[in-house]
């Protein structure tokens, strides 16, 4: 169980006066134990408490998946566990997945796409080897599993040929244009004035079907051909040279993949290296192990969290900030577990952020962002971004028009405290970086097509750039097709 700053309290209480806290101690630890000396002649103090509950052990769900009915709570929150029992399609291999799915799915589910009816649990899986082939992300599944064909978290990961639409002619694979601002080796991406992404890993705990860098992240599918990304420290120096010489950098976002699969001492070694550099006052790794791996925050074999706290102490008593930008789109990715990993962050003073990304059926209605807001404040989480899908390949299916995302905006403002709403935004395609959804300088619901303009950006030729944004594709069966090249 994680150690509460009321145990803390008690420890510090009880050896007051003869305290030794050495400096490479927690943050916390040691503004507790100095707070407690300085106080001695100020009288007992009181307890810590909380606004809600600590949260506790919850229901053992893994078990009703009937190949993990046996495993044990503490096999089950073993990090190592996990990685052993990734469901995964490497190169196309698809035994395992399926394997898995005949172990979990019903012999007749309901159809997809909230179609009336039945289908067979054959029928079903003839769908997503249909999707596999066409989609240009590998699947890697490690969720709960209750009504695959329609359930909001399985259909985050896992294609259906079947509900699956033509792509926008303006879609593309890189289409943030993220290739055109790399350097160093393409480790770094500099497009902001006075930020820079630094992509050390092409690794994810899970594969998103809607991923903005399918064209690199992750194993080859049959689409798409990717490179043999390797974590080296040359590639990594580089990228920290060309950091140090661009004085106008302040902000580091270290993603790429996800900080997840950052051995903890690399995560140690990036962290101080950026840590150390003048120009650099903060930085966040970006990772959606918290959502869908947060047994490992709680892992206290696996030592890349105590990695994690450590930067971020560091980072403070050099007057920096350290974050994690983590990713939940739908209430039902956060359980008990994820409660307990939320809280041990809080108390171990990790600024944690959430970036959302709105999919059509999964979160694109206010009473579902609206939960999720809510249940991310109540982890400590800040909702950070909300973003509009970017125009990737084979995922037009689940984009939305911009009118959702204006409308969700409108509808949630007020409900909740300003600094725990998101900003509504769109990744300008080409290159325009993000910019809030509500500036756009026109949009035609009726052709769907939106433009922008992003006066901070004017690299590589983009000074008064005008860039356009696309509604989704409307399929034939619902009259003619709109949004297309215009």
């Amino acid at each position: 169980m994680p150690l509460s700053l009321y145990r803390i309290h008690q420890v510090l209480a009880r050896n007051r006066g003869r305290l030794n806290v050495p400096r490479t101690a927690s943050y916390l630890v040691r503004r507790l134990s100095t707070a407690n000396l300085r106080r001695e002649s100020a009288g007992p103090e009181p307890p810590v408490t909380w606004a809600g509950p600590h949260p506790k052990h919850g229901e053992d769900f893994w078990r009703m998946i009937p190949p993990w009915k046996d495993v044990s709570e503490d096999e089950f929150l073993s990090y190592g566990w996990g990685l052993k029992n990734i469901i995964e399609t490497p190169h196309g291999d698809k035994k395992k997945l399926f394997e898995f799915l005949h172990a979990v799915v019903p012999p007749e589910i309901p159809n997809s796409n909230g179609r009336e009816g039945l289908q067979s649990r054959d029928t079903f899986f003839v769908d997503i080897a249909g999707g596999i082939r066409n989609s240009c992300m590998s699947v890697r599944v490690m969720i709960n599993w209750k009504d695959p064909a329609n359930d909001p978290i399985f259909n985050q990961f896992i294609p259906q040929r079947s509900i699956m639409i033509p792509d926008h002619e303006m879609s593309k694979l890189d289409s943030l244009g993220e290739k055109a601002d790399s350097k160093a080796e393409d480790v770094i991406v500099h497009r902001y004035p006075d930020k820079a992404l630094l992509l050390p890993v092409g690794l994810c705990p899970t594969y998103c079907l809607f991923c903005t860098r399918s064209y690199e992240v992750g194993a080859s599918t049959k689409l798409v051909e990717k490179g043999k990304f390797k974590l080296k420290r040359l590639r990594l120096e580089a990228a920290f040279e060309y950091i140090e010489s661009q004085e106008g950098l302040r902000d580091i976002v270290v993603s790429g993949g996800d900080a997840y699969y950052l051995p903890p001492n690399v995560l140690e070694w990036i962290g101080n290296r950026l840590i150390g550099m003048k120009n650099i006052e903060r930085f966040r790794f970006a990772s959606k192990g918290l959502a869908v791996a947060p047994h490992r925050i709680l892992d206290k074999e696996d030592p890349w969290t105590e990695s994690l706290v450590r930067l971020s102490d560091r980072a403070r008593c050099a007057g920096k900030h350290m974050a994690l930008h983590t990713h939940f789109n739908h209430p039902g990715e956060i359980s008990w577990i994820t409660e307990q990993a939320s809280r041990y962050l809080l108390e171990s003073g990790v600024t944690v952020r959430n970036q959302t990304v709105l999919l059509r059926g999964v979160n694109d209605n206010v009473d579902t962002m609206s939960s999720l807001i809510q249940k991310l404040g109540k982890m400590a989480i800040q909702p950070y971004y909300v973003y509009q899908c970017d125009m990737v390949p084979k995922i037009e299916h689940l984009r939305t028009p911009l009118s959702t995302i204006l409308d969700m905006e409108s509808q949630l403002q007020g409900t909740t405290a300003g600094f725990y709403l998101p900003k509504f935004v769109v990744d300008l395609p080409g290159g325009g970086g993000k910019r809030l959804a509500s500036l756009y300088e026109s949009y035609d619901p009726q052709s769907g097509v939106s433009t922008f303009t992003q006066p901070a950006i004017k690299s590589n030729g983009r000074e008064n750039k005008v860039y356009k944004y696309y509604d989704p594709v409307v399929p034939n069966d619902s009259g003619p097709n709109r949004s297309l090249l215009i």
